[in-house]
This record gives C-alpha cells, sequence and structure tokens, in this order.
C-alpha cells in the first residue's frame, strides 16, 4: 500500500480540528451541517487509519489523546491558512456570499435585529444569516459562531470588535407598582423594595448608583457633614445625589436571566426592574413604565455599548462585514430613550 493510499481524507483531519475546538459531537456537525452519527463515524475512520487513539471520549465531554493533540497541533494552521485563502478568492466575486452566524440576546434580537433581516436579505441575496437567541455567553470559537451581538463596557482583547450603538440601564417600574409601595427617592430605598433582578452565574444580587452629574468631593463632605449633624439631633437624613456612589442591595420575588421576561414582570406591577433600553423604551414611552431616580445613573450592570464581537483572525469574511455595516446603520439611532 502506498503513503497516499494510507493518509486519510483531508475533511476527517479538518473534522479533528473542528471537534478540538468545539469539544463536542454534536456541536462539530452542527458547524460543518452534517450528522452527529457521520461524525463518530468518520473520527473512528480517522483512528483506524491513524492507528492510535485520537479522541478521549467521556460521559460529559470530548477530549483529546497526546496523540490527537499534537495531530491538531501539526495540521490546523494548515487548514486555516487554507480557509484564508479560499475566502479572498471568494469574495472576489461580485455579490457578496456565504452564510453568518450570529449570536444576540433575545430581547436585543427579537425587538431590534429581526425586523431588518428582511432588508439587508433583500440587499445581499446570496448571504444567509443563523440568527441565534440567547442571553447566556456562548464561546464563539468553539460553537462556531461568526458573531456575537453584545452590550457590555468594552469587548474582550483577543477579540475584532464593532462599535453599534450606545445604551443605557434603566430603573423603570409600572404606575400601579408605585402608587401600591411608593415612589423611592434615593437608591438606599431600594433595599425596601421588591425587586426584579437579571440572573447571571456568579451575579451579584446588588445595583450599583452614581449621580447623574459629578459632585465635586467638597459638596460630598459638606453634605456627609450634615447628615451627621441631623442623625445626631434624631433627624431623619435627607437622600440626595451628593452621597455619591451607592452600592444597594436589593431583593425581590423574581429573578430571571431575560430581560423580557423581567420587564413582563414589571409591566404587571410586580416590582421594580433594571433593564436595558433596548428592552422597555416603546413602554417608557406611551407611560407604561415610569423612569425613576432621575438623578442617578446605574452603571456596571449591562454595560454602555453594543458590540459586534468576533474572534481575532486575519481576515474578516465579506460577508460578515456587510452585516456588521448593516447593523451599525440600522442601530445608528439608539434605541429611542431620551436621556433623562
Amino acid at each position: 500500500m502506498s503513503t497516499a493510499d494510507a493518509l486519510p481524507q483531508f475533511a476527517d483531519l479538518h473534522l479533528l480540528t473542528v471537534l478540538a475546538q468545539t469539544r463536542s459531537y454534536t456541536a462539530a456537525a452542527r458547524r460543518l451541517g452534517v450528522s452527529k452519527a457521520s461524525v463518530s463515524m468518520r473520527i473512528v475512520e480517522l483512528e483506524r487509519a491513524a492507528g492510535v487513539p485520537l479522541v478521549r471520549r467521556t460521559t460529559r465531554s470530548v477530549g483529546l489523546t497526546e496523540a490527537g493533540s499534537q495531530l491538531v497541533d501539526d495540521v490546523q494552521a494548515a487548514f486555516a491558512q487554507i480557509e484564508h485563502g479560499f475566502g479572498r478568492v471568494r469574495d472576489q466575486a461580485d455579490h457578496p456570499r456565504g452564510l453568518v452566524r450570529v449570536t444576540a440576546p433575545v430581547a436585543l434580537g427579537r425587538q431590534h435585529i429581526a425586523p431588518t433581516l428582511a432588508a439587508f436579505v433583500a440587499r445581499f441575496p446570496e448571504i444567509r444569516i443563523d440568527l441565534d437567541l440567547s442571553d447566556r455567553l456562548v464561546n464563539l470559537a468553539q460553537e462556531g459562531f461568526d458573531l456575537a451581538i453584545r452590550h457590555a463596557e468594552a469587548p474582550p482583547d483577543t477579540h475584532v470588535a464593532w462599535t453599534l450603538c450606545d445604551t443605557r440601564s434603566l430603573l423603570v417600574a409600572s404606575p400601579a407598582y408605585l402608587q401600591r409601595r411608593g415612589l423611592p427617592r434615593h437608591p438606599r430605598e431600594l433595599a425596601g423594595h421588591d425587586c426584579l433582578l437579571y440572573l447571571r452565574p456568579g451575579g451579584s444580587e446588588s445595583w450599583a448608583f452614581e449621580p447623574a452629574v459629578a459632585v465635586p468631593a467638597a459638596t460630598r463632605a459638606r453634605a456627609a457633614l450634615s447628615r451627621a449633624r441631623r442623625q445626631a439631633n434624631g433627624r431623619t437624613p435627607e437622600a440626595t445625589a451628593v452621597d455619591g456612589p451607592v452600592v444597594v442591595p436589593v431583593r425581590g420575588p423574581l429573578r430571571a436571566n431575560n430581560s423580557e421576561v423581567l420587564r413582563e414582570a414589571a409591566l404587571d406591577g410586580l416590582g421594580i426592574g433594571l433593564l436595558p433600553d433596548f428592552s422597555v423604551g416603546a413602554h417608557l414611552a406611551r407611560g407604561a413604565l415610569v423612569p425613576l431616580l432621575p438623578g442617578w445613573r446605574p452603571h456596571g450592570y449591562f454595560g454602555e455599548r453594543i458590540f459586534a464581537i468576533r474572534p481575532w483572525a486575519p481576515r474578516v469574511p465579506r460577508a460578515v462585514q456587510c452585516f456588521v455595516e448593516h447593523l451599525r446603520e440600522a442601530l445608528a439611532g439608539g434605541f429611542g430613550v431620551a436621556a433623562r
């Protein structure tokens, strides 16, 4: 048997590099557009050709053996170069084409991205979009996404990022809730209210606020002295925005990892929600929700910009570039919530 006959199919070697990234037969099959059974069968054939085990299978994950890791290290750079070269040639076509896999938060995707897709497809009929709506933070490389649309303070240094627009976190409640429980006038009063919390792994059950306008240190010092005097005289300290940044522990009847769920709960009068503007703007405009604490700005919760994020690569496919530019145009006006 010749050496050429002993070599496995290049596609199976590429499959092994994808499996090394995804750590999942299911995810690798999804990325390559084949069945999970086909992935398993092709890996078995590759191991037979190599003569050694390449993949270590457990009930919870898939990893590589030492031989599998060595093989991936040796060939993945070549496949990356092949992909890069083919992409450059494909981008010379008159019309951008290809599949763009995108993940985005549920509320942002449903309310502000999905309504723009018909116009994009009409403009670029040879580009296909896979839009996955999820509020969890996915691993783009492992799950094969080309883009993640996320609100954040800053994108990861290891990724390419485009700023799409600004966004803000807003503290809101329904008129019915405020009539029943009263209007909070200082962030500290939120500790005595029913609050609706965004559920995230390791998330803190506290909200942070800072004055909407920066307060000089001397002014804060005078305010602190005034509060101390009022307390010494048995009077209740005044609640003002000159206190400086405030972190408030909060609790309430509902936590959820989706801003639309929390928004609906706020509309139903269940409590006070701290939500992104893209989820509540229309309801503020018609008075169904009321913005609270106009002298304060929530910070450190959802992030203040919407980014399109992509793992770093020496080249960005033209189809991805087209979709990013489309989103920048579509979201350029923000979310229709005037600054307080």
